[in-house]
Parts: C-alpha cells; sequence; structure tokens
C-alpha cells in the first residue's frame, strides 16, 4: 500500500492525518501553521486521494500503512495529529506503537463505536455516481437532494475529479460504504501513557460527557480543550484558535 503524503516545514516530524471522505488538502489551514516548527507530513489514508485503493479497510491496516510510511521516510517518531477519522487511526497508531508517536492530538473524534450517521451522505455520493454529469454544479445539485448542507456539498465536491469518462471521485466509494461498519468502530490495543490532547468542537455531538471513562482508561494522560462556536469541522470554523490550541500542547 503506497500512500501519497505532502512534506513542508522543517524540524521535528509531525504526522497529519484527515477524515473520512478527505484527503491532505482538506488540513491544509493546518499544516500551514505548524510546518513553521515542524517537519509536518500531510498524508492522504488508503482510499482516499491520491493514495492507492484497496479492498480493505481497518484500523490495523491504516495503522501498519503509517508505520510503513515511517519507515520509507525514515522517521523513528513524530507527533500526531488526526481529524475525525484520522484521528482514530492516529489514535490506534497510539495504541499499538507507543513508541512512535511522541504526543498525540485528535479533533472532534472519540475511542468509541459509533452509530451509523453517513446515510444521507452515501445517498447523494452515489446520486453522483449513477447519473450523467457533464458539470460540478451537476454533481451539487444531485447531492443537494439527498445532503442539505451546502458546507458539507462543497466539502464533497473537493473530490470529485474530471476523467476521461466525465467525472469520479478520488476516494473509493464502493470500499468506504461496503467497509463502513469498520469504519465508525473503535480504535483498539493497550493504554497510551504519552501526552494526548482531544480538541472537540463546542457545537459537535462526536464527543459527549459520558465518554470520560473510556478516554480515561485509553489516554489515561489525556487533556481535553473545547473550541466555542465550532462543529465537526472545527479546524475550518475557527482555524487561528485550532491551530494555537495545537501549537501550545505540543510545545508545551
Amino acid at each position: 500500500m503506497q500512500l501519497h503524503y505532502k512534506q513542508t516545514g522543517q524540524g521535528p516530524h509531525l504526522i497529519l492525518i484527515h477524515g473520512l471522505f478527505g484527503s491532505l488538502e482538506n488540513l491544509n489551514v493546518i499544516a500551514r501553521a505548524l510546518s513553521e516548527f515542524f517537519t509536518v507530513t500531510a498524508i492522504d489514508l488508503r482510499n482516499h486521494g491520491r493514495s492507492d485503493h484497496s479492498e480493505h479497510m481497518s484500523y490495523p491496516l491504516m495503522c501498519e500503512d503509517i508505520n510503513d510510511l515511517m519507515i520509507q521516510l525514515t522517521i523513528e517518531h513524530a507527533i500526531f495529529v488526526g481529524h475525525s477519522m484520522g484521528g482514530k487511526v492516529a489514535m490506534q497508531v497510539a495504541l499499538n506503537m507507543p513508541e512512535k508517536v511522541k504526543k498525540l492530538v485528535v479533533l472532534d473524534i472519540a475511542p468509541v463505536t459509533y452509530e451509523p450517521r453517513h446515510d444521507d451522505v452515501f445517498l447523494g455520493l452515489n446520486a453522483v455516481t449513477d447519473s450523467n454529469i457533464t458539470t460540478r454544479q451537476d454533481a451539487d445539485n444531485n447531492m443537494a437532494e439527498f445532503i442539505n448542507e451546502a458546507g458539507v456539498r462543497q466539502f464533497l465536491l473537493k473530490s470529485l475529479v474530471k476523467s476521461d469518462d466525465g467525472f469520479d471521485w478520488r476516494f473509493n466509494l464502493p470500499i468506504l460504504q461496503s467497509k463502513y461498519c469498520d469504519i465508525l468502530a473503535s480504535p483498539t490495543g493497550n493504554p497510551f501513557s504519552g501526552e494526548a490532547l482531544f480538541i472537540k468542537g463546542s457545537n459537535s455531538e462526536y464527543i459527549t460527557e459520558d465518554m470520560r471513562e473510556i478516554f480515561l482508561k485509553l489516554f489515561p494522560n489525556c487533556k481535553a480543550k473545547v473550541i466555542h462556536g465550532t462543529g465537526h469541522w472545527l479546524h475550518a470554523e475557527k482555524p487561528i484558535a485550532v491551530n494555537k490550541t495545537i501549537t501550545d500542547f505540543i510545545l508545551d
């Protein structure tokens, strides 16, 4: 499995991991800020962006992909920053290979198994795939029948690319849909005793108070921070506040 990546900056290594349906470009606002202090390696996870596609999709496999890339780039250990599904991948690395993780930062996701919450998204994405669209506006119109939020549609459209046959999704939609239960699953492994920071958007429902014991069981040395006035895409809504929170924690 060959992962596509982009390296910027200089200094200690930091690995940056995007969420479901995303790509490394989605976290550019974080990469730019952190590259002032670190060598940032932003990656496309398997079945996303420009990375290889596979019939398999699980957190242990994505953890192995990260390890293989670190060996390829001769990165002995790194700070990990991940958003949403990418946060779960970062947690999996910390729980399975703690010696690889200097510090862990997770944006708006918990180490739990979630209930399905992307049914409308899959319907919208498949509506685009199943139609003969000729423009990106056609794709947006098709998705709008199932996805009300314009911001979510614009996020998804970033992964729509023109091909010889029209338009295609960069991510591997059939596999993401068939392996969706594995994506909803919690990361697994031994408790990580290193420093960890979990950052929540105040308006997001991905992290709730009743998850506190789960966090402390797996990450006994963790801290929490809430970015007020933000939802699940907190880094896009308040990038300055999010970047300062990440940087302050890492450089402390």
